[in-house]
């Protein structure tokens, strides 16, 4: 096992403690505290809205940061400098507990430093194995996803506690603070990593092949593909066109999707027409990509749901009769925000028994749970999940009293799916990637769930048309009983297509040779 291993666990634990410990109790600060300007009833809609677009800009920067590090500066030096904007926003959300400027700053500076190093930290521990140890990575990255767990739950369990006892000031401090002593763990190992270096300008990257194909002539025939990114491009300007109607973040993140979805098709359509022109290796590179962006394009209903647990979930336990524990002769009343401890817990006890036993179980019967099968499995658990808590929302608005309690079954089949998506991604988006690509489609993964985000907002916003809350009346269901199966099924239909696109997905391995680093 690589030596400097340990420096990127301790660093991910204490980060991961960090995000999850402002994150966990930002619905609730925004509704009990920031949003009080705002009716009662507005509150929470609002409080939704900014936590998701605070989700989008968190997942969207992983972009930049790939890019930064793959053209430039290197993963290291990125994770370390984004590091410290990390830190400043905390210091912000901690000075500014009653500004709502300058919260949102330090919203901001966190989305812009958690995003950066998000696609960089995990690809950066891809980065310390060889061909000669590859088999102990998927190990360690089991190992960096536990670590990520143990780190959140310990902060869902504790910062609803400190805000609830001690104010926004110390339960948005104490994040900070574990951030900086993340840090500093992180530059204490720079001495031990294996540092692959940043690409030089390449004739021959993604972005000229994808050039060349859409933009290529051949004798007797059209541009087909170029017409469709053609369209692409269209529909994102018209989307951006509809910023005073939808607001900036859903308008620019329709756009960017209009725009990698079309560019994508209209590539694939003429790419042949870039070989001759570029070396097959780069050809057949992107077309890799593009493969690989399938994929994570139906991820996104999964992460949709997943991210939810963190709004609409805490919105549903606010009405829910909260459970009390005796322990040593005084009780203990749970907080909303806490139900979300059940998570992490549920993920660092299901990846050893995944790992120990069902996975063994399953080969000796013949079946390999492949990547690709435990991710479509996930998937539909997710739907499950929301099939459960949908449920619970329906017998609440039947005026009956539930338990918070009861959320731990959504807890537990979301957690599951949780486990056979996001924890196999990471090391599927790594495996997948070209070396010159692997910071950037990184990033891709993690643009994957701004995407679901984005479709959470888009239903946020569609439930306040009068047209559509009148076709919800009629379903004799509540606005969240429908919002709820409405997601339920979104995620069964993503598994079915992704079981399909799974079937006819051809696996490579982009491990670098021992000769790779330096």
């Amino acid at each position: 096992m690589p030596r400097q291993i340990p420096f990127i666990i301790a660093n991910e634990g204490c980060e991961r403690f960090s995000f999850y410990g402002m994150r966990n109790i930002l619905t609730p600060f925004l509704i009990s505290s920031l949003l009080l300007f705002l009716p009662e009833l507005d509150r929470a809609g609002e409080a939704k809205h900014v936590f998701h677009t605070f989700v989008i800009g968190v997942y969207f920067f992983p972009l930049l940061g790939g890019w930064l590090a793959d053209r430039f500066f290197g993963k290291y030096n990125t994770v370390l400098w984004l590091s410290l904007v990390y830190c400043a926003g905390h210091a912000c959300l901690a000075a500014f507990e009653g500004n709502v400027q300058g919260f949102y700053l330090g919203l901001f500076l966190i989305a812009l430093g958690s995003g950066g190093i998000k696609p960089l930290v995990s690809s950066f521990v891809g980065d310390q194995f060889d061909h000669t140890n590859k088999d102990k990575a998927k190990l360690v990255f089991d190992a960096f996803y536990w670590i990520i767990n143990f780190g959140s739950f310990f902060a869902s369990l504790l910062m609803p506690i400190f805000l609830r006892d001690y104010g926004a000031a110390v339960a948005f401090g104490i994040p900070g603070i574990l951030m900086l002593v993340a840090t500093l763990v992180f530059w204490s190992g720079r001495k031990k990593y294996v540092h692959v270096p940043p690409s030089a300008a390449n004739p021959h990257s993604f972005m000229n092949v994808a050039r060349t194909a859409l933009l290529a002539k051949r004798d007797g025939a059209g541009r087909p593909g170029l017409a469709v990114a053609a369209v692409g491009a269209a529909g994102a300007v018209a989307s951006l066109a509809m910023t005073p109607d939808w607001g900036f973040v859903i308008a620019a993140c329709t756009a960017l999707v209009l725009l990698l979805a079309f560019g994508g098709i209209g590539v694939a359509l003429q790419l042949e027409r870039a070989r001759g022109l570029h070396p097959d290796e780069a050809v057949d590179g992107v077309r890799g990509v593009l493969r690989v962006l399938i994929v994570f394009a139906l991820v996104t209903p999964f992460w949709s749901l997943f991210d939810q647990k963190a709004s609409t979930w805490i919105v549903q336990a606010n009405t829910m009769v909260r459970p009390t524990l005796s322990l040593f002769g005084s009780e203990f009343r749970f907080e909303p925000a806490q139900m979300q401890a059940l998570n992490p817990l549920l993920v660092m006890l299901l990846i050893p028994f995944n790992n120990l036993v069902v996975f063994r179980a399953l080969r000796r019967l013949g079946w390999e749970p492949t990547a690709l099968r435990r991710m479509t499995t996930g998937i539909a658990l997710s739907a499950l999940s929301w099939v459960a808590i949908g449920t619970i929302q329906v017998v609440m608005d039947g005026g009956t009293p539930v338990s918070m309690a009861w959320q731990i079954l959504p807890y537990a089949l979301l957690t599951m799916g949780e486990v056979l998506v996001s924890a196999t991604g990471l090391e599927f988006a790594y495996s997948q990637a070209p070396r010159s690509m692997k910071g950037v489609i990184m990033a891709f993964w993690s643009l994957a769930v701004t995407v679901g985000s984005l479709w959470v907002l888009i239903v946020n916003a569609s439930v306040k048309n009068q047209a559509v809350l009148g076709h919800i009346a009629n379903t004799g269901l509540g606005v969240m009983a429908f919002q709820m199966y409405f997601f339920a099924a979104f995620a069964f239909l993503a598994a079915l297509v992704f079981g399909w696109y799974a079937t006819r997905y051809q696996v490579v391995d982009n491990y670098r040779g021992k000769a790779a680093a330096t």
